[in-house]
């Protein structure tokens, strides 16, 4: 009991703080998600973002892109579009880089089991870089993440290194990403509804969750499990060729 009234300090704590984040609130696309699990007794949030197409400015003098040396010259969490890009370039003084960052989402669980199934749907939807990790204080934190990010170099001490062809390939290739990650946004709040909600229609968590585990899910093989991991071979062809950071993108053009 006691770790039961330590959790829901925690969580009271958590929700009620101020969100320092650059944005200020919770991405309209995962608003549900991120209220979904906040309203169940064993989960709550601690951080999430559904998921942005960033252009940052790094120091000129550093061959990495650091949050404390670097500018935001773009940054959406939608499709972008070519000419919205090379307006950011415009500004640049250093090392521009064109960044896609998939949905992310931290989770801290009561009990391990409850980490565990909540992994399992993680995983199952497609996030399959999700893991779990344990703090010396007790703290159970389940993250939600997926592997298909983009990462490209577009100029060097303010010089520009790709031709207008090349950034409007990088357009297509950041947007279809984005496109895939919405789908497993969406396949990912399906399968916790499927999964984990009760009879009522509270979005209350605990009941179904108790005592419950992930290899108990997997073993029943039920209805519910069979929606979230999907019947299709060619669902998870797309899953695995989109993991692949690199799929899409050809050598830069005219960089000499």
């Amino acid at each position: 009991m006691e770790g039961l009234h330590l959790f829901k300090h925690w969580k009271q704590q958590c929700l009620h703080k101020i969100d320092f984040s650059k944005k200020g609130s919770v991405d309209e696309d995962i608003v549900n998600i991120v209220n979904f699990i906040n309203g169940a007794d064993n989960f709550f949030t601690t951080s999430s973002c559904s998921g942005r197409i960033i252009l940052v400015d790094g120091s000129c003098e550093s061959t990495e892109v650091q949050k404390q040396n670097c500018s935001w010259l773009y940054v959406s969490h939608q499709k972008c579009q070519k000419h919205e890009l090379i307006a950011g370039l415009q500004k640049t003084s250093g090392g521009a880089v064109l960044k896609f960052e998939p949905f992310v989402l931290h989770v801290q669980c009561r009990r391990l089991e409850d980490a565990q199934l909540l992994h399992s749907v993680a995983i199952n939807s497609g996030f399959r870089n999700s893991g779990i990790t344990v703090g010396k204080k007790g703290k159970i934190m389940m993250a939600v993440r997926s592997t298909h990010c983009l990462e490209v170099p577009l100029s060097h001490r303010g010089k520009l290194l790709v031709t207008d062809e090349y950034i409007g390939h990088l357009v297509q290739v950041a947007n279809q990403k984005m496109d895939e990650n919405k789908k497993r946004i969406d396949r990912f709040y399906s399968c916790l509804q499927s999964v984990l909600t009760v009879a009522e229609p509270t979005g209350n968590l605990s009941t179904v969750v108790e005592n419950q585990s992930v290899y108990t899910h997997r073993r029943k093989r039920n209805k519910e499990q069979d929606v979230c991991k999907g019947n299709s071979q060619d669902k998870e062809a797309e899953i695995q060729s989109d993991d692949d950071p690199e799929i899409g993108l050809s050598p830069l053009l005219n960089d000499t």
